[in-house]
């Protein structure tokens, strides 16, 4: 297990290998969908936070609000591809350094990893209770108002939050390795 303290920086991201286990300790932010299409469509900066060289999580947390403090219940990731559309051009305008989420992602993703300097990191689905327990403070949110809570993004202050890299700063992608195996037995079948 790699003890990685957030933020990473582009030596960090390009020290990491497809297979390596991670547990990450300090802030990161929860983009979906509407996330996603505003930063790529002229953000207001003044409404989110600067999230130049940080980790962006792909997830609709379940949050409460408990005694005028937001808790986490749940923070499962979710489908990554769905922001293929949007992901290199994020991964270049705001330096991110590594994206967590399900599933993986497409060629221009890991394009854009290679030349950026950034990695996907694959959490476990159906662990949302276990991946929230590592989720210690939310120091903010933006766009709840407009985006919903699922769609919101939120700040999570996390201690120990585990994945694994399946798409390093090489551009290589576990995924598609799995995939052309696959696709390799079935032709053999």
């Amino acid at each position: 297990m790699k003890n990685l303290q957030l933020p990473l920086t582009e030596e960090d991201v390009r020290g990491l290998a497809l297979g390596d286990a991670v547990s990450l300790t300090g802030s990161i932010f929860t983009a979906r969908d509407a996330a996603h299409k505003y930063l790529v469509e002229n953000p207001d900066f003044s409404r989110i936070p600067d999230i130049r060289g940080a980790v962006l999580y792909h997830c609709g947390p379940v949050i409460i609000k408990r005694e005028g403090r937001y808790v986490v219940t749940a923070a499962g990731p979710t489908t990554s591809i769905r922001e293929e559309p949007y992901m290199a051009a994020i991964i270049e305008k705001y330096g991110i350094r590594a994206i967590i989420g399900k599933g993986g992602m497409g060629p221009a993703t890991a394009d854009a990893c290679r030349r950026f300097g950034c990695v996907y990191l694959h959490a476990v689905g159906g662990a949302a209770q276990v991946l929230a327990s590592c989720v210690k403070e939310v120091p903010s949110v933006s766009m709840l108002e407009e985006f919903g809570a699922p769609e919101a993004i939120w700040q999570f202050d996390v201690i120990d939050f585990p994945a694994v890299v399946t798409m390093d700063a090489t551009g290589a992608s576990l995924h598609q390795q799995v995939k052309a195996h696959s696709e390799a037995q079935l032709r053999k079948l």
